[in-house]
């Protein structure tokens, strides 16, 4: 008898001790870090395929898309402070549920517009200036096995090109783009961002669906402050390969980088 009271009060602590654990990472994802994987190319070469990350969510205070299925019950922002134009953010999509990391252009107010490929904010060109050629592997990258898009035509193995740039956006970092192609989104009408809202863009200029397009042709549009998560500051992991177990497709150069 005494080995069965035992045993069960032994079970009863190890429930516990997991359903504590499981609060504790609730807490923790939901006021301080969340986890990100990038799934997608569209903000090469700042971030790849692949990357891990944790996105502060203290930066930007909290709305109901700081939980879980957007179940905070909140209305607006709570301890809310603006972004800075620069940076790096995720945000909640605002008509599809889905998460997407995007760099913030445009603060309300803003007139934004692409022009043969350069972005003019508030009328005035942004500067950009030849920063070399972006190349990697023309294979596979990631859990969907996604190509990487090229400016050239190489082989299964050869080197994916891609025009590199350095942009320097007026009160925020530097950051290099990629130009692919003369896209449809290098020539747009003049956009002005509303009152509480923000105006997104990927850094791989040709190979994001951002807010230059509209939510009906599968883009992001104005994205409300409600809907932001948090900021990306750091890239913890990397792994080009489609598991990060693979050990031989990790990427050490990018542990604890600093995201600009």
């Amino acid at each position: 008898m005494a080995t069965k009271t035992k045993a069960k009060g032994g079970f009863l602590e190890l429930v516990k001790t997991i359903v504590y654990a499981l609060l504790l990472a609730g807490v923790i994802r939901t006021l301080f870090f969340q986890p990100f994987w990038i799934p997608s190319g569209s903000m090469k070469p700042t971030l790849l395929i692949g990357d891990f990350l944790f996105v502060n969510k203290m930066a930007y205070g909290y709305s109901r898309y700081s939980c879980p299925f957007a179940m905070c019950p909140i209305d607006g922002r709570l301890l809310g402070r603006e972004p800075k134009r620069g940076d790096v953010v995720v945000f909640r999509h605002p008509t599809n549920g889905t998460d997407y990391i995007k760099r913030l252009i445009g603060l309300p107010g803003d007139t934004i517009q692409m022009q043969d490929g350069v972005l003019f904010l508030n009328g005035v060109a942004v500067p950009q200036a030849q920063d070399g050629t972006f190349t990697e592997v023309n294979e596979p990258q990631g859990p969907m096995a996604s190509p990487p898009r090229c400016k050239n035509q190489p082989a299964p193995g050869g080197d994916c090109e891609a025009d590199q740039l350095m942009e320097a956006l007026p009160g925020g970092p530097e950051h290099l783009i990629l130009n692919l192609e003369n896209g449809f989104g290098d020539n747009t009408p003049v956009f002005t961002v509303p009152e509480g809202e923000f105006f997104f863009m990927g850094d791989n200029r040709d190979n994001s669906m951002d807010s230059r397009f509209p939510r009906s042709a599968g883009g992001v549009g104005f994205v409300p402050f409600e809907n932001l998560i948090g900021r990306a500051d750091r890239i913890i992991f990397s792994s080009g390969g489609s598991s990060m177990l693979a050990f031989w497709t990790w990427r050490p150069d990018r542990f604890l980088k600093a995201i600009h």
